[in-house]
């Protein structure tokens, strides 16, 4: 806590963290990354991506281990905060996750996905609390072995 007894805003907390947040991605497809309705922001489709490819390939339990995975997670947790920053214009804007939806894509008999999820919840935690869902599934958009789906409530 601040000396005002004032929790830190989420933009602060990024600048304490030392995060620096990448240029939003742009859609790799038609749809729309942003949509707010009423006090809700629906993200989709955040992926690890760096610039317009794919910074991680694979698939987890196949080509992708728990730390790379692990670090594709974090990237896309980023690529939302950045996307969420452009279409809000702050962060603090946000009052709380309503919904975070991993998707990990896997291969075989992997029951450690939410090892890898783990890395995008805990940076969301570390900016604005808790709060998680996690889906397995065989593969995503561009090979990525990760992809969020993020539904904030914010302010107007």
């Amino acid at each position: 806590m601040r000396k005002d007894s004032q929790p830190a805003s989420a933009e602060r907390r990024l600048k304490d963290l030392c995060i620096e947040l990448p240029a939003p991605p742009e859609p790799f497809g038609t749809y729309v990354e942003a949509v707010q309705t009423g006090n809700l922001l629906f993200l989709t489709g955040m992926l690890p991506t760096e610039g317009r490819a794919a910074k991680f390939v694979g698939r987890f339990g196949a080509e992708i281990d728990v730390e790379t995975g692990r670090k594709a997670a974090h990237l896309a947790a980023l690529n939302a905060l950045a996307v969420a920053r452009k279409h809000l214009g702050s962060l603090d804007k946000v009052t709380r996750i309503v919904r975070l939806g991993v998707s990990v894509a896997t291969s075989g008999d992997v029951r450690d996905q939410a090892k890898v999820a783990d890395a995008a919840s805990e940076l969301l935690q570390e900016v604005f609390g808790k709060d998680d869902w996690l889906y397995g599934v065989a593969s995503l958009p561009l090979g990525t072995p990760v992809e969020l789906e993020v539904i904030f409530e914010v302010t107007n």
